[in-house]
This record gives C-alpha cells, structure tokens and sequence, in this order.
C-alpha cells in the first residue's frame, strides 16, 4: 500500500524506479530500508540516470531525513538535471531544480556545517541561478564561521579566481598555505595563479613545492618541464 502511494505522489519519476521500488516491497514483504533505498540511488548515479537515482535518494531521505551524505547526493542529481534542462533550454524546470539542490545542500549543511562537499554544491547552484554574489557570500559564511582551514580558503581563493579578482584570491591562496604548509593544493593554486598573471619564477617556486610535497601530480610535472624545469619522472606508486 506504502509503495502504491509513493508511485501516485512520484508518477512524474521514472517508471523504472517506481517498478523498483514497488519489487523491492514485494520481496521483503516490507517497504525497502533506508540503506536499500540509498544503494538503489548510487546506483543509478553511477549509470547517469538521474532522475531515477534523485526518485530513489529521496524515498531514502523520507526514512532518514538528517543523512547528510544522501542529502548532498540528492543536492548533486538536481544540480545535474538543471544542466541537462538548461541544455534543453527549459529555463523554468532548470530553475526549479537548483532551488531543489540549494535546499538539500541547506540541509545538509544544517546537519553537518562543515561539509565541505555541500557547500561547494551550494555555491555551484547559486551561480548557476545567476546570484553570484550569495554564491561568494556564502564562500565567506564557510571561511568565517564554519573554521578556518586551508580548504576553506582554497575554496573561497578559486571563487575569486573565477571572477578574475587575482588579489582576492592571492590573499586566500597565502590564507590557505599559512593555515597548512604542507598541503600540496594550496601550493598548486598558487602556482597556476602566478602563471596566469605572468610571473614564471614564482609560479615555478610554488609549483616545486607542491611537487615535493606530492611527488605523484603529473600534471604539474608536465606544467614544471613545459616552463623548462628538469623534473624527475613522477613517482606513481609500486606497480600493481
């Protein structure tokens, strides 16, 4: 009876997941669990359906509505589906689905504020909505309140990268390698932001670092010996 209403109230959803769900109740003689449920979700993330993962994920959040982890799960498949309707250019269902994502990362965030992963998905959503401003606010928020950490400052640093505020995002980068030396990411922005404003030496001085620190990035090995740097060969771990 449980699975007859859900597949009432969700007949919008994909019928695969609505036939799934209702499988899932036969077979148990119960309505599925919550874990089943998320599995089921995963699932379906992994094989890009996502309207049938967000059908599923939300069903798991019904049984346990304070997951932070499926919250952001469900924040990513409405982030997505809003990209695949902007593509269609249908703008209104766009919108409605990254209001969707922005109150599962709230709630997320609600449950667990530091959570790095939701409020990147937020501020991915504010922007997509075109409210750049809350999207670097709430950038701040995370900085300021959540605690100071080298990956909060990151963050914050690419936020005003990606708006072209080099000095905002210097004083970040710097924020972020004084919080933790020894994080090759921070060593690694600072870096690529040196070259894109033309200054080589120092951009090679920070990339060093950051290899030293994690002698498996490739990519700025690669970077090092295209500025004309003599590189070891990356060491990628002992082989399988």
């Amino acid at each position: 009876m449980d699975s007859l209403k859900l597949a009432c109230t969700w007949m919008s959803r994909p019928l695969a997941a609505v036939a799934l769900l209702m499988s899932l109740t036969a077979f148990t003689g119960c309505g599925p669990t919550f874990h089943e449920l998320r599995v089921e979700g995963q699932k379906e993330m992994l094989a890009g359906d996502w309207g049938t993962a967000q059908y599923l994920l939300e069903q798991a959040r019904r049984r346990h509505p304070a997951h932070v982890e499926n919250l952001h799960d469900l924040g990513v498949c409405s982030l997505i589906l809003a990209k695949q309707k902007f593509e269609e250019r249908n703008t209104p269902a766009a919108q409605r689905e990254l209001d969707r994502a922005v109150n599962y990362y709230d709630r997320a965030i609600a449950v667990e504020p530091g959570y790095q992963p939701a409020i990147v998905g937020k501020t991915r959503a504010l922007e997509l909505k075109g409210q750049f401003e809350e999207a670097l606010r709430t950038a701040h928020w995370a900085a300021q309140f959540v605690g100071p950490s080298a990956e909060q400052f990151l963050f914050l640093g690419r936020q005003y990268e990606e708006r072209g505020d080099y000095d905002g995002a210097f004083l970040r980068y710097r924020q972020a390698v004084a919080i933790d030396p020894k994080n090759p990411k921070t060593h690694k922005a600072m870096g690529m932001l040196f070259m894109k404003v033309g200054n080589t030496q120092a951009a090679i001085r920070a990339l060093m670092v950051s290899l030293r620190l994690d002698p498996t990035q490739q990519d700025v090995a690669n970077t090092l010996r295209d500025l004309g740097e003599p590189v070891p060969a990356v060491d990628t771990g002992p082989a399988e």
